[in-house]
């Protein structure tokens, strides 16, 4: 994709300003952290971000001013509120991209090494308001394969070609694709709950947060009674629009995320209900049938089929 393409502008702007600020507020070590070692790219992102990006690219919304001092800012029009060009620390720079622009930043630098000499890339900073059912700040440190650990089939089919790839996307390029679940909720910040991990020796349950968790095991009566507890009226197609391009100076990869939600009485509307029944009966057909119990789709999966099918 184009650069102009990483930031996605829509009608909902305002209304999330105010969300990512509440969750901010709330979560703040959940929502941002920043590594030793991580802070010239926190700050190259930021700078770039403010002074340049945002600005060209949205400059009706985004507008240069100046504090009565004479200090140039970028003022937010929208919001009402100003970003400093230059943020008083990484953190606070965290902060203020999280509060002003509707996507999600992960920063991941080659921190370690393979045999090969290759590099190994590691979330070293982040700001994320809207994790989908996982903890940002548990797995900041960590390298992709181990954050990806719990993915069934992440580590036979992607994991390598994963790590070629980042290391091989240069400056100036800019990719993006996009993911989509079921949740049983509308909750948008989201540290567990949407996943399940099968046990790989029984090849049975279950838990819906990662091994080692002492709320982790969940017996087939307890799946059973989310079944029954389910409310279609609470589900939600819950989608991602994710980015990755690479800074010019620091050379860190900036993975994005901008998240969406959509009732699924708005999907059947649309005529999709049939559409997203089949893909969900295809997540157990792929190339990788654990998706499906991944996803807790043996919670809702027939229910919402039901519903979107009726």
């Amino acid at each position: 994709m184009d650069l102009s393409e990483l930031v996605a502008m829509d009608s909902t702007y305002a209304d999330r300003l105010k969300l990512r600020r509440s969750v901010l507020d709330e979560h703040p070590e959940a929502t941002k952290q920043c590594r030793s070692g991580a802070e010239p790219a926190v700050l190259e992102l930021y700078e770039w971000m403010v002074s340049t990006y945002l600005p060209r690219r949205f400059p009706t919304i985004y507008k240069f001013t100046s504090t009565a001092s004479g200090e140039r800012q970028l003022y937010n029009t929208v919001s009402k509120t100003a970003m400093p060009l230059r943020p008083t620390s990484p953190m606070a720079a965290l902060d203020t991209l999280g509060e002003h622009v509707d996507n999600d930043f992960l920063i991941l630098l080659p921190s370690s090494t393979a045999s090969d000499g290759s590099p190994i890339y590691h979330l070293e900073a982040f700001i994320t308001c809207f994790p989908a059912g996982f903890s940002t700040r548990d797995k900041c440190g960590q390298p992709l394969a181990t954050i990806h650990k719990p993915v069934p089939g992440y580590e036979a089919k992607l994991e390598k070609s994963m790590d070629r790839f980042f290391a091989k996307l240069e400056v100036g390029q800019a990719v993006k694709r996009a993911n989509w679940s079921i949740s049983t909720n509308d909750e948008l910040f989201s540290e567990g709950g949407n996943h399940m991990y099968a046990d790989k020796e029984q090849g049975e349950p279950v838990s819906v947060r990662p091994p080692g968790d002492p709320e982790s095991r969940e017996s087939d009566e307890d799946i059973e009674r989310q079944k029954r507890e389910l409310v279609i009226d609470n589900c939600r197609l819950r989608c991602e629009r994710q980015t990755l391009h690479r800074l010019p100076t620091t050379k860190a990869l900036v993975f994005a995320f901008k998240t969406y939600t959509y009732h699924l009485s708005d999907v059947k509307a649309e005529g999709l209900g049939p559409d997203l029944a089949e893909a969900i009966d295809g997540l157990a057909k792929g190339s990788v049938p654990a998706i499906a119990f991944y996803k807790k789709g043996v919670v809702w999966g027939d229910k919402v089929k039901a519903y979107l099918l009726s």
